[in-house]
């Protein structure tokens, strides 16, 4: 039963960690090296994080300067960086690519807003999900009389607590990402 309730909550633990990802990717009103995380450059022939070819820094509130290791591989990052769904316009002088973060109108925070919560209900019907295979776990016990009826009560009241638990954070992490995205 102990095992049950450790694999679901290494799980859910998994799907709040996605969800940080997720959001981290959303491209709000200011600059974050965590927009890059997605991008993947030719990095001769092999598929690269940008992070890996290339310094990312953040002089400014609203620019991202990247500054590549291998200065033949600006064309390259600029190439990934305007295929990217980040909507972004890089410029070069040669040595590194300034981004330039635009603010957000009114229509695309709400556009962000939307999609943000979008997510966050996928991580949810995850979360609900593991707990549905957990119950299905612990009634198979039950009926293959590793455990009691009352173990089995127990088992899924604890279950829900740990899905209720998990909800509740994904909730939080979702209020924070919509004032970070509504913040002028």
């Amino acid at each position: 039963m102990k095992d049950v309730l450790a694999y679901a909550e290494e799980r859910m633990k998994k799907s709040v960690s996605s969800l940080d990802q997720d959001f981290n990717a959303l491209r709000t009103g200011r600059a974050s090296a965590a927009l890059f995380d997605k991008i993947r450059i030719n990095y001769y022939g092999q598929q690269t994080p940008l992070a890996q070819v290339a310094n990312i820094s953040i002089p400014e509130a609203r620019l991202i300067v990247i500054q590549p290791w291998d200065k033949s591989m600006i064309g390259e990052i600029e190439k990934s960086i305007m295929s990217s769904e980040l909507s972004l316009n890089p410029s070069n002088d040669g040595k590194v690519i300034r981004l330039n973060i635009p603010p957000l109108t009114e229509n695309r925070r709400r556009d962000l807003v939307k999609m943000a919560k979008s997510i966050a209900e996928k991580s949810r019907v995850s979360i609900r999900n593991i707990r549905r295979d957990a119950i299905d776990s612990m009634k198979q016990l039950e009926k293959d009389k590793d455990i009691s009826e009352d173990e089995l009560k127990i088992g899924e009241a604890d279950i829900q607590k740990l899905t209720d638990s998990y909800v509740k954070q994904i909730n939080e992490i979702l209020e924070l990402k919509e004032q970070e995205i509504m913040e002028v």
